[in-house]
């Protein structure tokens, strides 16, 4: 079973970790979406290599058991939010990108639903535990929401931000 203290790792680094335009890339990723390290932009991108690996070594299966194993795998992406409909095929799955894996991070959802004033803002709400998904508080930053719990999220029933509600505006929160 392993050690419980040890878990494995959840991601491999950038085969060639100094070429300017692969460490641009990640800088303007790792800003847009208030990451806190590259490590966080490195689990995003090894979750989407596994899924496109999976997509590839279909097309090397038969027909009959290919067409078995494509709707498993269509239908497990578009629970988790990554594809639109349950009719994609394996060309939209190997069109992903690490972007359309970032969206559904709790800490790009908190901010496009409103509940935050910018992405940094999104992160410190739950981190310090103000938000909550289906009722239950959730701490951790790069939770990957699914499809069924994007509408429930919302302040966690004790915070002082349930009590009130936030504007976005252009001049940062105003409270009511």
């Amino acid at each position: 079973m392993g050690d419980p203290k040890k878990p494995r790792k959840k991601w491999e680094g950038p085969t060639r970790p100094w070429v300017k335009e692969v460490l641009m890339q990640e800088l303007e990723l790792i800003g847009r979406f208030g990451l806190r390290n590259k490590r966080e932009l490195w689990i995003a991108k090894t979750f989407l290599r596994k899924i496109r690996a999976r997509a590839r070594s279909l097309l090397a299966l038969p027909s009959n058991e290919r067409k078995v194993q494509e709707r498993i795998l269509v239908e497990r992406l578009h629970r988790l939010g990554l594809l639109p409909s349950k009719e994609a095929t394996v060309d939209d799955i190997l069109s992903l990108t690490v972007e359309h894996v970032l969206r559904r991070r709790l800490q790009t959802i908190v901010f496009e639903k409103g509940l935050a004033t910018s992405i940094y803002h999104a992160r410190q709400l739950i981190t310090h535990g103000h938000i909550a998904v289906n009722g239950r508080r959730v701490r951790s930053p790069g939770y990957f929401v699914t499809r069924e719990e994007e509408d429930k999220i919302g302040f966690y029933t004790s915070s002082p931000y349930a009590k009130q509600e936030i504007k976005v505006g252009t001049g940062g929160a105003e409270q009511t």
